[in-house]
């Protein structure tokens, strides 16, 4: 396999993409043209993002990839035109592409996502953003220098349900605020490795598939949710892949807070749950994060609960929410809300209250946002990687406490927890040969 992106490699991909992108500029699109989108991952969570994408009027996917060529028909079906290619390498070596859609797993998010970048391309990429936090902080910095539109696939930040409680919370509707609650009952677990191997599914390519990962053999097998081992979902209870629930759902729910009080780096995070398994994620977790006082707010606590745990004051009071953000102000008072709905608690306090004008226009679209962000040449999106770098790097680091067993003080500027030199290895990784960033 030749290097991700050696010197060499990278030079002839941005001469590619300098004949039909001009690199360090903007893409020679106009509002009268269309966007043309590689989409990187076409199966899963994929179909979901060209299935918005196709319903873009502004927007053309010209080029699909994805390594398991038998899960590709209903992309193939619906982009009949679009290049095909199971290596990313090769479709990011195409000319005519002006934006990458990534939707694959969360270990082979930054390579694809730097390379689009370094070529000039506009990036789309789902949630966690990428794998580990160095990585996090190395997207974000080079969206930054190659000035492009960028956009993590947070879709609920383009609901209005967030955005009037976003309205709220700034408008003081319960006060300043210094404790926060953050829960879903998502899980994911796996006993341990299955031991032998079985042969590769028909159409998939493994290695591929594996990326920067460690080899491991495939196997297929069966779970209690009737998928495979690690294919097509469970590769996110494996910390090679993946990281547990936490990574899964925090960019959705953490987002609420993250945007309502400008939260970005904590300063201290400590995570607790079962005994720590050296490969597979944990069934459950309760973080605890730490943020620092922002301009007129007061220092915040943030605890994360996933795996069925809930915050004591839903369970005492038997509130019907399975997940949800609580947010405390002062005064006890407080505000729930989770995808589609919210709550001023104690209702009959705010039985009267008399809500703030709208301030935050409605989305056109996640997807549609980030298209026409492209085609104007407009930088900002409202979960650009310079958000949304922050809100991953988070997530993250609930993990790396966690595996560690221990609480962390973290220096977001040198990318270290200051009290635990062994979390580095957690903070980032080591690639297989060939795979190397750059």
């Amino acid at each position: 396999m030749k290097p991700f992106l050696t010197r060499r490699h990278f030079l002839m991909s941005a001469a590619g993409a300098l004949a039909t992108t001009g690199l360090r500029g903007q893409p020679r699109v106009s509002p009268n043209e269309k966007l043309h989108v590689a989409v990187i991952g076409v199966a899963g969570q994929g179909v979901y993002n060209w299935g918005q994408l196709k319903a873009i009027p502004q927007c053309e996917v010209v080029a699909l990839c994805d390594v398991h060529e038998t899960r590709i028909g209903p992309a193939r079906e619906a982009f009949p035109k679009a290049t095909f290619d199971v290596d990313f390498r090769k479709t990011l070596e195409r000319k005519g592409i002006d934006a990458v859609l990534i939707a694959t797993p969360d270990h082979t998010h930054a390579h694809p996502t730097l390379m689009a970048l370094r070529t000039g391309r506009h990036v789309y990429c789902e949630k966690p953003l990428t794998h580990t936090i160095e990585e996090a902080r190395l997207v974000t910095e080079t969206a930054k220098k190659e000035k492009r539109v960028t956009q993590m696939g947070t879709q609920i930040h383009a609901e209005s349900n967030y955005r009037r409680v976003v309205e709220l919370i700034k408008a003081g509707a319960i006060g300043p605020i210094s404790e926060v609650h953050v829960w879903v009952g998502t899980s994911y677990s796996t006993p341990g490795r299955p031991a032998g191997s079985e042969p590769v599914l028909p159409g998939l390519h493994w290695d591929l598939w594996l990326g920067p990962s460690p080899h491991r053999p495939f196997h297929h097998g069966t779970s209690p949710d009737k998928f495979g081992t690690y294919l097509p979902f469970n590769w996110r209870r494996w910390w090679d892949f993946g990281g547990g629930a936490m990574t899964d759902m925090a960019c959705h729910y953490v987002d609420l807070p993250y945007w309502a009080l400008d939260l970005k780096y904590p300063t201290h995070v400590q995570a607790r749950g079962p005994e720590p398994h050296p490969e597979s994620a944990s069934p459950w977790l309760i973080v605890e994060y730490q943020f620092p006082a922002r301009a007129g707010q007061p220092p915040v606590k943030l605890t994360w609960y996933d795996g069925g745990k809930k915050p004591e004051f839903i369970v005492k009071n038997k509130l019907n929410w399975g997940a949800g953000v609580l947010f405390v102000g002062t005064e006890g008072r407080m505000l729930l809300a989770d995808y589609g709905r919210h709550l001023l608690l104690p209702e009959e306090r705010f039985r009267d209250y008399r809500r703030p004008p709208k301030t935050i226009p409605d989305s056109v679209g996640h997807h549609r946002e980030w298209v026409e962000a492209c085609l104007r040449g407009e930088p900002t999106t409202t979960c650009d990687f310079s958000y949304s770098g922050p809100l991953a790097e988070t997530a993250m680091l609930g993990v790396v406490s966690f595996r560690c067993g221990k609480p962390l003080e973290w220096d977001a500027s040198k990318l270290r927890a200051t009290n635990a030199p062994e979390a580095d290895r957690y903070i980032r990784k080591e690639y297989r040969k060939g795979w190397e960033l750059v």
